[in-house]
């Protein structure tokens, strides 16, 4: 009993993907400490962590409850469901009660607060049922998950979004869009599966390759920006620039094995991209801790 409970933990951890969880969590910290300073009340950190974190296991939750039969065919068997660690119902099941509490607590921060999760909320629900399946659109919505932690997280403290968080939520949406179309050429054969018209798909897996390694690019070019820029929190701050810098070596890294001419594993440069952002929530963390 105990080891099919420890079994049932781990499933539920890779329905959730709770690593993202923590990490948009932390997005929601970085993005009210760069408006405001540390002087955040505490329950708005503690409740926006816990809305960032409960709103995107829900929607993942959905999301493998809706690409079962993708997830299938690509033979995902970091899927739980695909695994049959989990049914399709216990999936819906979870998303019913994680997406509640994730408003809840949202409720409990600011009514603004609550608003922005609502349509972030909707946009998920609208992305797992159909928006996915329109590939660019799809890709989109999936970026400015990345930034919005930044974007919530300003609004958490302030009820607005500032100049600084417009900025890393641009760095953020066009690393996660690449990431994104990147992804799109592991899952190609099983995205035909429902139709979902994915940049590779449409252009073609080498164009796709190009196009995310550009946005990669995009992201490493507006990286310096903040510690060049006179108004911005990190200006000058030499431990934001050494931490920004593995990050974009990293993305480099992911962009030039994209653009090489020869086969290279896609989900090894997801997992190498997603260390990447990774260590950007870090250099924007350390940034506004150490000054």
């Amino acid at each position: 009993m105990r080891g099919l409970t420890l079994k049932k933990l781990q499933a539920l951890w890779q329905l959730f993907r709770l690593e993202h969880g923590f990490m948009y969590g932390v997005g929601v910290w970085i993005g009210a400490f760069i408006a405001v300073g540390l002087n955040v009340e505490i329950n708005s950190i503690i409740f926006g962590f816990l809305t960032a974190l409960f709103l995107q296991a829900g929607t993942f939750a959905l999301n493998d409850y809706y690409d079962f039969e993708v997830d299938k065919a690509n033979k995902r068997r970091d899927r739980p469901l695909v695994r049959g660690d989990l049914t399709k119902q216990d999936a819906m099941r979870a998303s019913l009660i994680m997406i509640p509490l994730g408003l809840i607590t949202a409720a409990l921060v600011n009514f603004p607060s609550f608003v922005l999760a609502l349509i972030i909320t909707v946009m998920g629900v609208l992305y797992d049922v159909k928006i996915k399946e329109t590939g660019l659109g799809g890709n989109s919505y999936i970026a400015f998950t990345m930034a919005a932690p930044f974007i919530y997280g300003s609004v958490v403290a302030t009820r607005w979004i500032t100049w600084d968080i417009a900025m890393l939520s641009i760095i953020a949406f066009s690393a996660g869009l690449g990431r994104e179309i990147m992804k799109g050429i592991e899952d190609v054969h099983g995205d035909a599966l429902r139709n979902v018209r994915s940049i590779a798909r449409e252009l073609g897996e080498r164009k796709a390759g190009i196009i995310a390694g550009i946005l990669f690019g995009i992201s490493v070019a507006f990286s310096p920006i903040p510690y060049l820029h006179p108004e911005s929190a990190y200006h000058g701050n030499l431990v934001y620039l050494g931490l920004v810098f593995i990050t974009d070596v990293i993305l480099m890294y992911v962009t030039v094995s994209l653009w090489r001419k020869r086969d290279y594993s896609i989900k090894n440069l997801r997992k190498v991209s997603l260390t990447g952002l990774f260590m950007g929530l870090m250099a924007f963390l350390a940034g506004i801790i150490i000054r």
